[in-house]
């Protein structure tokens, strides 16, 4: 275990989490909602510093990030926990469970994004990264003192209180996050979480960092051409460059509604294009990936699958000089 930030002593030996707005008040003995982080003492403990229960080498378009680093591997870690209840996690093992693992430090971290050919960094991801952050903040932290060169990328549900958002975003290069509706009623019922603070967080890390954003199309739940638009537009009034990943859904874990048809995605996508200059669709195999310069249509940057062939020199189209947000 290692001490937690972000939290308050209450009476009875209880304490307040302020990591996320779960908020969580914790007995002696008892752990939060996120399962990560418990009260001994009366003290706030992370359970899961440094336990990592998923290491691979993968895509950067895998996170999803399309416009960030294309074409170039990055070292991805999970561990365990998350501060939301998704019925339809497709990462559940890991994230409604403690898992096995083993422990890294942070200086090991800095000594493995140098071990793979042409890795680009490190990616917290698989589980919610955010509820693993006093170990994120200590290893990129190293990481930008010692190799600043190197990336470092969450992949997040973006739930979490603006202190510690401040205080971890300097040390942040990228983020994906997941935007699982644009209705509060379906945060709380389908994830047992809020809409407004993702929203937040959307809107303070873009000033901050590269971002890009994930919508899961639910069958019969967000997958309306309105609600999508309404998501589109609000990104659109953060930033109209911003990418959004417009996923297919396939029933997992508690949730078994129909796969989202293809046809709903291409409406779904045509509802979004009305409002933002990059919009893919994601987990079907006859949707176009490619990215295409706004202005002209030239294309920038290819994709089949993870295969990735990227035009670009430098983040401007090469036939009409337009400005594109990609971080080479």
């Amino acid at each position: 275990m290692h001490p937690a930030k972000y939290w308050e002593a209450l009476a009875g030996n209880k304490v307040r989490c302020l990591l996320c707005p779960q908020n969580c008040v914790i007995k002696e003995g008892g752990s939060g909602f996120c399962r990560a982080r418990s009260n001994h003492g009366g003290k706030l403990y992370s359970e899961n510093y440094g336990w990592a229960t998923s290491v691979a080498l993968d895509p950067i378009e895998k996170k999803p990030l399309y416009h960030f680093k294309p074409g170039k591997p990055i070292l991805s870690l999970g561990s365990f926990g998350c501060n939301l209840r998704c019925l339809y996690c497709q990462n559940h093992s890991i994230s409604q469970q403690k898992t096995a693992g083993r422990y890294f430090d942070p200086e090991t971290i800095l000594a493995l994004i140098a071990q793979f050919e042409d890795n680009v960094g490190v990616a917290f991801t698989y589980n919610e990264p955010l509820i693993w952050f006093e170990f994120i903040f200590d290893a990129a932290k190293l990481i930008k003192e010692k190799k600043p060169e190197a990336s470092v990328v969450l992949v997040t549900n973006g739930f979490i209180n603006q202190a510690p958002l401040a205080e971890l975003l300097p040390y942040i290069d990228a983020l994906n996050i997941d935007l699982k509706s644009f209705n509060d009623d379906t945060y709380r019922s389908l994830c047992k979480g809020r809409l407004n603070p993702v929203l937040e967080t959307i809107q303070t890390a873009s000033k901050k960092c590269h971002v890009e954003v994930t919508t899961l199309v639910l069958t019969d739940t967000n997958d309306s051409p309105e609600e999508i638009g309404r998501i589109a537009e609000f990104l659109a009034s953060v930033d109209k460059r911003i990418p959004l990943h417009l996923s297919r859904y396939y029933p997992n874990y508690l949730l078994k509604k129909p796969a989202t048809s293809g046809d709903v995605l291409f409406k779904a996508h045509a509802a979004a294009r009305k409002h933002l200059d990059y919009v893919y669709i994601g987990n079907h195999p006859e949707a176009d990936t490619n990215t295409y310069c706004p202005n002209c249509g030239n294309l920038l940057i290819e994709r089949k699958f993870y295969f990735t062939k990227n035009h670009l020199q430098e983040p401007a189209c090469p036939r009409c000089g337009e400005k594109v947000p990609v971080i080479l």
